[in-house]
């Protein structure tokens, strides 16, 4: 017994010495690439802290880009897209925790967020009605919005959006959550080989010194309390919008294949994307054959059916 204690404070405290040079091997790190995380766009003051938004071009419609749950750049993650969209008004809201925004411990769910967003595009000078272009989790807030404020919608472009439907059967665990969280903070993330290389870095959208930035970003912004917590209210947040009724906007839905971050099978997702379709008042469903951030694979596609669709 004493040889098995011995034996298990000896691992203990390896791994614990381990776990302490890692994280300062992460905080060395995070000095060095500080050069790098400088704001892109505007921060703007929203309940007390720093919302960044980054805006460009002018145009009749405003395209509010809405990222999707983890993406830890979202400004840089939409930028293969809205590079294609000049002659239109493009905003990049970051929500706390993301991006050049403050990391806070405010309520995630979906009266908070929405009030949050739209106060930070009033704050950087933009006025409704918005195009509103969510990815993955965000189509909540899209669809939220819309019921709550129809005016101030003119139609919503769903980027892989999810819908209600696709949080019925989810299962979210806040220990694994936790985990990844301290993983990220502790710095074992800058030992897994390719995870910083995100999809937009592979779309060969962005410089060297963009792709820099991202990678800043990442360590600084992966599984924030904020990504925590609105993982965790998640569910809540989609009987929300699911007992809200179908928005009376036009929809145009670009679906992937399911792989990439969706946690469904091809089949099972379009079946999703499909549904929701089917219950929209106008509604124009586009398959792709790429994964869940089809923004950075299948851009200059996305961006002409975009102008199409505006167009008429």
């Amino acid at each position: 017994m004493k040889k098995a204690a011995k034996i298990a404070l000896a691992v203990f405290g390896a791994l614990a010495l381990l776990l302490l040079l890692c994280f300062i091997n992460h905080q060395v790190q995070l000095r060095r690439e500080s050069k790098w995380f400088v704001p892109l766009g505007t921060l703007v003051e929203v309940d007390g802290r720093q919302m960044s938004v980054y805006t460009q071009g002018g145009g009749a419609e405003t395209l509010v880009f809405l990222s999707g749950s983890g993406t830890c750049s979202p400004i840089l993650d939409f930028k293969a897209l809205y590079s294609q969209l000049g002659g239109y008004q493009i905003a990049v809201p970051e929500r706390f925790g993301y991006g050049f925004s403050d990391v806070t411990d405010l309520s995630k769910d979906l009266d908070t967020v929405l009030e949050q967003t739209r106060a930070a595009l009033a704050a950087a000078g933009l006025e409704p009605p918005y195009v509103l272009c969510p990815h993955s989790m965000s189509g909540l807030e899209a669809v939220y919005w819309a019921q709550q404020y129809p005016d101030e919608v003119q139609a919503i472009i769903g980027l892989d959006m999810s819908t209600p439907a696709a949080y019925e059967e989810m299962t979210i665990s806040a220990p694994l959550l936790r985990l990844l969280q301290f993983g990220g903070a502790v710095g074992l993330t800058r030992f897994i080989p390719g995870l910083s290389d995100s999809a937009a870095i592979q779309s060969g959208a962005l410089s060297e010194d963009e792709q820099n930035v991202y990678r800043a970003i990442f360590y600084r912004r992966t599984m924030t309390d904020d990504m925590v917590n609105e993982a965790l209210c998640v569910k809540d947040n989609a009987k929300a919008v699911a007992g809200g009724g179908m928005p009376q906007v036009p929809f145009l839905l670009f679906c992937s294949d399911g792989s990439g971050g969706t946690g469904f099978s091809k089949e099972d997702w379009r079946a999703i994307q499909a549904g929701f379709a089917a219950e929209c008042w106008d509604a124009q469903l586009i398959e792709l054959d790429c994964g869940h951030y089809i923004h950075d694979f299948e851009y200059e596609r996305i961006a002409a059916e975009i102008k199409d669709f505006l167009n008429r």
